[in-house]
């Protein structure tokens, strides 16, 4: 009792600065008791004696395996207070990238909670398109992106320098798809399986929005590198006289897309997984991805055969991909502990879905993407708690 009078009595005084012995310990506690109940003295002291003999006798009667329990507790507490987490980060500033929408934030959150729970700080995240951040990684003006798609993205990894310059690190969101899809309605109907049967123009005006007599292909935004593949697409099938590539806002785009779809029209859109749209359209259900005739993508995604484009035995067109971290060399090499947290991080793809389905929905300020990424840390905490051990450890033995 003495010692527990002691250390609030210590508290007190730290807040008060210097205090006099008289205001210290236990029998500075008494005294100020004293003051404030306006109790004599013999009154205080046989408050405490009564106390301490009624604590003394609880003790003695409580089982020894109680005991060792309070015990061992304490001595938790203690070593806990004294050996704080080492912090391989401390003091490393951190410079972070994502694309340009929204959506990858969520992602980027939960990256960057972990790297602070191992003592980094991390810098005001910049967003940049897809051939810009692939530079700044490069060059080292970022740290890292999280939106790198391995095979989409080949290109830009190649491009600035490759293995000499940035590392493609775990597997954030394993095994996405792209593709097209069309209304299964009108699939139905004119028995439309395929891309090249929009060669024809009369299937072709079955998605003609604006009456100019070519279909209507909402597709990807402009910089995200899905649009080369697009444009490559529509002049190796020979679709250039039929369809219209449609680029801009891609969620402006498909909020049309959706109207149309409720309206019972016809619809044609690029798609691909993690994405919004696949939690409000479902493939199989409400949509259908179309195949393509054969496989063929531009150079410098490098060499692609039908097997990596296709899923349950549909060719799509595009192929089965992963989003990794892609990470600038010298940082790297000074922060092992980092390296390893990029290397365990992983999410799955209706997690991912689901989420971005609530930003559609209008949860869409950075404190309410903050708050689904902190849900999700939460919902998975022992997960999320042993990735982030793990990294530390890397750090430790590495002696960063």
């Amino acid at each position: 009792m003495a010692i527990i009078l002691d250390r609030i009595t210590q508290a007190v005084s730290k807040a008060e600065n210097q205090s006099s012995w008289q205001q210290r310990g236990p029998i500075g506690f008494i005294l100020s008791v004293l003051k404030l109940l306006k109790l004599p003295l013999p009154s205080a002291v046989a408050i405490v004696l009564v106390s301490s003999l009624v604590g003394l006798l609880i003790w003695q009667q409580m089982p020894p395996r109680i005991k060792q329990l309070i015990n061992a507790n304490q001595f938790l507490e203690t070593k806990e207070s004294i050996e704080e987490k080492f912090m391989p980060g401390e003091g490393v500033i951190v410079r972070p990238g994502t694309g340009m929408s929204q959506y990858p934030i969520f992602r980027a959150r939960i990256i960057d909670t972990g790297l602070e729970k191992l003592g980094y700080s991390i810098k005001t995240r910049k967003q940049l398109n897809v051939p810009n951040i692939h530079i700044a990684v490069s060059n080292g003006d970022l740290d890292f992106n999280i939106s790198h798609w391995e095979k989409l993205h080949e290109g830009f990894f190649v491009k600035n320098g490759g293995k000499d310059k940035f590392q493609r690190l775990g597997t954030l969101v394993s095994n996405t798809i792209q593709g097209y899809q069309i209304d299964q309605k009108t699939a139905k109907e004119y028995n439309i399986t395929n891309l090249q049967q929009l060669k024809d123009p009369e299937i072709a005006k079955l998605f003609d929005s604006d009456r100019d007599g070519k279909a209507n292909l909402i597709g990807c935004i402009p910089g995200w590198s899905c649009e080369l593949a697009i444009e490559h697409h529509l002049d190796t099938y020979g679709l250039r006289n039929t369809v219209e590539h449609v680029q801009g806002d891609y969620s402006a785009l498909m909020a049309d897309t959706l109207a149309r779809y409720r309206q019972g029209k016809p619809v044609l859109f690029y798609n691909w997984t993690p994405n919004w749209v696949g939690s409000v359209l479902k493939p199989d259900q409400d949509v259908l991805w179309l195949k393509v005739p054969f496989t063929s993508l531009p150079k410098q995604m490098g060499k692609l055969t039908e097997q990596d484009t296709s899923v349950d035995g549909i060719n799509l067109g595009f192929p089965v991909d992963n989003i990794r971290i892609l990470v600038n060399n010298k940082f790297l090499e000074a922060n092992p502990a980092a390296k390893r947290w990029f290397e365990l991080v992983n999410i799955s793809i209706e997690d991912v879905n689901k989420q971005q389905k609530l930003v559609h929905d209008g949860e869409d300020s950075l404190e309410e993407i903050y708050a689904h990424a902190q849900e999700w840390i939460e919902e998975n905490q022992e997960l999320f708690d042993s990735w982030v051990e793990e990294a530390r450890e890397a750090g430790k033995v590495a002696g960063n």
